[in-house]
């Protein structure tokens, strides 16, 4: 997933957690995530969603 988010999510450290709108959860990735370089965040309880049925 491709997303575009608040450029202050480029610091966020190893395990910092976050929600991001209408999709759940997400967390750091400990291995892949490089503060100020490389975001990766892995979702961690993605949001139910009602309208899809």
């Amino acid at each position: 997933m491709t997303a575009i988010v608040d450029p202050s999510l480029a610091q966020a450290k190893p395990d910092d957690k976050f929600q991001l709108e209408q999709h759940g959860y997400f967390v750091a990735d400990r291995g892949d995530h490089v503060q100020g370089t490389k975001p990766v965040f892995n979702l961690a309880v993605g949001l139910k969603d009602s309208w899809g049925k």
